[in-house]
Parts: structure tokens; C-alpha cells; sequence
């Protein structure tokens, strides 16, 4: 299987105006996302935050539980929140995966919407299966990503739906579900 990484964007991220914005650090998705990743084996997790204080914030966050006071409180916790890394760019990102796999990662854009060219999970799923190479599964704060991620991705994964039509949930959900639904041991 691929390699697979995961991206917390806070830009380009759209607000509720769909004005292209950076949005602010959550604490709930550095914790929640980074144990979905554990779970699921992903090789890191990714805050991708441009404003200087909020990455500042991600970096004492991720801190305080890999070499601080926080890891020996909760060793579970430490232990996921080791997958994180924070950058204030996607360039910066792909630089990182770039030297440590040899490899340009695919990227896989997520949304609440479908496109035309929305790929199912299924089809996803096989070929992160079927490949060596970095995978990168992009999740937008805010209201989601900006278009021009979604346009400049390598993939787009078709969204979650339920059997309603409220579609509206929260990025660390959305992120469990998607891991999941790519990443599970089938029996």
C-alpha cells in the first residue's frame, strides 16, 4: 500500500461568504484528527497554517504532547500526536514528502460537493492499494477548501452522503469517516 498522509488546510479555505480566507487553529482537529491518523496508520499528519500565531500555537500544541508534560499525562494521546508536523504552506509539504520519499505526493482533494470528475471510494481506495507512491488526503477548515485546490488536485473524492440532505459535518468527522472508508482491514 501507499504511503498516506494527511493535510489539515487552513488556506485557501473558504469562508461562509465563499471569500478565499486562512482560518483559525481548532484544538478539537489537531487532537481528534491526529487519532483517526494513528488508527488508520497514516505516516503524518499535516497543519497547514500560513498565520504566523496559529502555527506558532499548532507547533507548542504538538509540543506539549510529543516532548512535553502532556505525553507522560496521556500516553495514547502522545503517541498519536507524534504524527504531527506543521507547515505554513502545501509547497512546504510537498517539499517534506518530496525528500523523505523520493516521490511528488498524489494529491486527494475532499468536499462536501460532488463534481463530475469526483472519483468514488472505491476506485480511491484501490489505487492508494495499489501503488508505492505518497498519497496525500486534503481536508479544508472553514467552509471548505478553496476551489483552487480542489482544481490543481490530483484526485477528488466523491463526499460523504447520508440518507439526508443535511450535509454539513465537521472536518474531523468527515476526516474519520474518509479514513475509514479508504484505509480500513477488510476481513
Amino acid at each position: 500500500m501507499g504511503r498516506v498522509y494527511v493535510a489539515l488546510l487552513h488556506y485557501p479555505v473558504y469562508d461562509r461568504r465563499r471569500r478565499s480566507v486562512s482560518t483559525s487553529l481548532t484544538s478539537m482537529d489537531v487532537h481528534d484528527i491526529a487519532r483517526s491518523c494513528k488508527t488508520y496508520g497514516v505516516h503524518a499528519y499535516y497543519i497547514v497554517q500560513p498565520l504566523r500565531t496559529q502555527n506558532l500555537l499548532a507547533r507548542k500544541i504538538a509540543e506539549y504532547w510529543q516532548r512535553g508534560p502532556g505525553g507522560g499525562f496521556n500516553a495514547n494521546r502522545k503517541e498519536a500526536l507524534e504524527l504531527i508536523r506543521v507547515t505554513e504552506s502545501v509547497q512546504e509539504m510537498q517539499d517534506q514528502i518530496l525528500d523523505e520519499t523520493g516521490l511528488e505526493p498524489i494529491y486527494v482533494a475532499t468536499d462536501a460537493k460532488r463534481y463530475p470528475w469526483s472519483q468514488s471510494f472505491s476506485t480511491v481506495r484501490n489505487k492508494i492499494r495499489d501503488s508505492d507512491e505518497p498519497f496525500t488526503l486534503l481536508f479544508g477548515t472553514g467552509d471548505g477548501l478553496d476551489e483552487s485546490v480542489i482544481t490543481e488536485s490530483d484526485i477528488l473524492l466523491e463526499p460523504i452522503e447520508g440518507p439526508t440532505d443535511y450535509n454539513h459535518l465537521s472536518v474531523r468527522g468527515a476526516a474519520a469517516i474518509i479514513l475509514d472508508r479508504l484505509l480500513r482491514v477488510d476481513p
